[in-house]
């Protein structure tokens, strides 16, 4: 059974729909790679300072002294 044949929308070049083809449906692979390297970039420094930030909180929810 052949694999459907979709058009990306991103660049609008047709490719196969394989079943384990990471990313989105309607996307080419090589659109989905460079999707997925622009926001892994930008992602790990945010991760790190929203964690920090949570972390902050939780702590000063936890251990706040009540007057």
């Amino acid at each position: 059974m052949p694999y459907p044949i979709r058009k990306c929308v991103v660049c609008g070049e047709e490719f196969e729909l394989k079943p384990d083809k990471p990313g989105f449906a309607n996307r080419c692979l090589s659109c989905t790679e460079e999707e997925e390297e622009a926001r892994g970039e930008s992602l790990d420094a945010g991760d790190k300072e929203q964690n920090a930030h949570r972390r902050a909180a939780i702590k000063d929810l936890l251990y706040r002294k009540d007057s």
